[in-house]
Formats: C-alpha cells, structure tokens, sequence
C-alpha cells in the first residue's frame, strides 16, 4: 500500500526535525532570545528551519515578519500550537509567564506528541524551559518529558530584556549532566555564562535565590535615591558614590530608577520605565520565594516585607505593573511620612 499524502508529509516533517529549533513564548524576554537563537544558527547553517509558537498571533507574525526583514532566505513557520511546534523541530526552547502555562503548554501540548513519536525521534528532542516558575512544577514536568525518552532542562535567565538583546545573559541550569552538555551550545547562541546548578529544579531555586536578592535591592535603592533627593543631593553624584562604595549593586549601576543617574547608560526609568522586567513578574518571582521558604521552613523577613511592598505597587498604581520594576521608585516617591 502506497501511503497517503498526509503521511508522506508527516514523514518529511519528522525527517526535518533535527534541522529545525522551536520557539514556544514571544513575550519581551522570548521575542529576544529567539532572534539570537535563530539567526546565529542561520548565520552558521542557512538550511537551518525555524517554529515560532505564541498564545497571541500577532506576536508570531511581528517576531517573523523582523526575522524575514533582517535574514530574507530564512525557513521560518508559525506554530499555531505547542503541539505543531514540538512535532517540528527536536530542539524546543520555552519561555512562557509562569506554572500554569508551563503546565499547559507541556502537559497538554508537548508530552502528548512525545509519546506519539517513534522512539528514536523522541529520544532525539531536547525541551528546555527558561521561564521562571515552581520548582516543584518544574520538576513534575521534567519528569514527565523524560519518561518519553526526551531530554529536558530548566533554565532560567538572568540580564533581563537588555541582556536578552545583547545576547549577554546568564542561564542557570538545572538537569542530568548530559542535558546539560547538549543544552549548552544552544544556550551559548542566547547567552554569554551557561551555569550548571544541577539536577532538575536547581537552575530554578539558585534563580529564585537571585531574584529575592535583586527584589530587595532595587527597593532600598530607590529608598536611598529618594532621601538623597529630599536632602539635595545630585543623583548623579549619589549614584556614583553608592556604586564605587560598599552599597554597590545591579540595582544601582545598571537600573538605577532615577533619569541621568548613570551618565552614559539608558536604564529603563530614561524611557517612562518602559522595556525592562516588568513588576508584575518581581511581584511573581518574590510570590515564588516566600513560597519555597516556607516549605522550605527558610525566614524571609526581608523577601516577605518586599513582596508585599510590590504588591501594594500594583495595587495602588496599577499602570506600574508593566514598567520596569525600578517604577517602585515613583510609588515611594508618591508617599509622604
């Protein structure tokens, strides 16, 4: 029996697979890091194939309409879904909000076509996943994509949207040594510092651990741009001081919230607080660490006071939660004693 033209075409999708990288999640970190994913593997092999898969169209069609407009020649699909993205290609990077859609999009999208492919081809996949999520659900996940064969790694990033641009970010990996070592190369074309954490969950926990850090400091460091501006202080001055003094941080050096702090940067608060990581996501990623501390019986007197801060952010200015995170700056400067 001959086979069908519907067959004949899904073995010549399965045969491309390995010649082809998914991209499931355009928001401003994923719009990033899949331009430098795609078109370093499109500068080194220009038969190369590109899947780019989002909840909202629109973000597909713009990402593929800038990446035809920069590499003309370049293969690239839209995915209408996880499940066309993961039967496309063996490589499937994810960068999506949180659990839930992590949950979504692998259990209800991805796994069911791992477990339908041949075991070769399954075998021959690799998922890794760079949002910022539970470890527990991570880890659950995981474990399911490795039961079909496939191989999965967490790794979530560090730099932010501009780090993500240059090309610069740090990726915190978590998973099986072999993982790791494939997932490497992949990661090198995003980033710049590719660190294994361990096994599955650890790029997560020591990524949750960054963040409750970085949450706290930018509070305090707006706290202390907002005193030096009530005592008269030059904020260019003050910055200055602070970042070549025992209060250095990337808060302060690289987004300081206040305009003109950092002659010759462009933090975020130069541009309305627009482009950088959004409140919304702080608030979630402070959510996610005083949730790990108190499984984890941790105290986070700081992290818990910090968390609650951003949430009031949100609350009471409910525009700030898309701006940078640094806009916590204008709330506190919305307050008086």
């Amino acid at each position: 029996m001959r086979p069908s033209t519907r067959c004949l075409k899904e073995l010549e999708r399965l045969y491309l697979r390995h010649k082809s990288s998914s991209f499931i999640g355009l928001g401003r970190m994923g719009h990033e890091m899949a331009f430098n994913l795609f078109s370093k593997q499109y500068a080194s092999n220009d038969n190369s194939h590109f899947v780019v898969c989002d909840a909202v169209p629109d973000s597909a069609r713009a990402f593929c309409e800038n990446f035809l407009g920069h590499f003309p020649g370049a293969k690239i699909a839209i995915a209408t879904t996880p499940e066309e993205a993961t039967l496309a290609s063996q490589t499937v990077v994810t960068m999506l909000p949180s659990s839930p859609q992590v949950r979504s999009v692998y259990l209800e999208g991805i796994l069911p076509v791992l477990r339908r492919l041949p075991s070769e081809q399954a075998g021959a996949t690799i998922c890794i996943d760079s949002t910022t999520l539970d470890v527990t659900v991570a880890r659950e996940v995981s474990e399911k994509v490795i039961s079909t064969g496939a191989e999965m790694v967490d790794a979530p990033v560090s730099g932010g949207v501009t780090g993500a641009k240059a090309g610069t970010l740090s990726f915190l990996v978590g998973g099986t040594e072999a993982s790791f070592k494939r997932s490497e190369s992949i990661l090198g074309l995003m980033g710049q510092r590719i660190i294994y954490c361990g096994p599955s969950g650890s790029g997560l926990g020591a990524k949750i651990c960054n963040n409750l850090v970085l949450g706290v400091q930018q509070i305090v460091v707006g706290e202390a741009m907002l005193l030096g501006k009530r005592l008269g202080l030059d904020p260019a001055i003050l910055a200055g001081v602070i970042n070549s003094s025992t209060g250095g941080c990337w808060a302060s050096s690289v987004n300081n919230p206040v305009p003109f702090s950092l002659p010759g940067k462009s933090p975020p608060c130069q541009h309305d607080y627009e482009g950088g990581f959004a409140t919304a996501l702080m608030l979630k990623d402070m959510g996610l660490a005083t949730d790990i501390g108190k499984q984890t019986k941790s105290p986070l007197p700081l992290g818990e006071v910090a968390e609650s801060i951003y949430a009031q952010v949100i609350k009471e200015q409910p525009v700030l939660s898309r701006k940078d995170f640094s806009s916590v700056y204008q709330y506190l400067e919305s307050k008086t004693n």
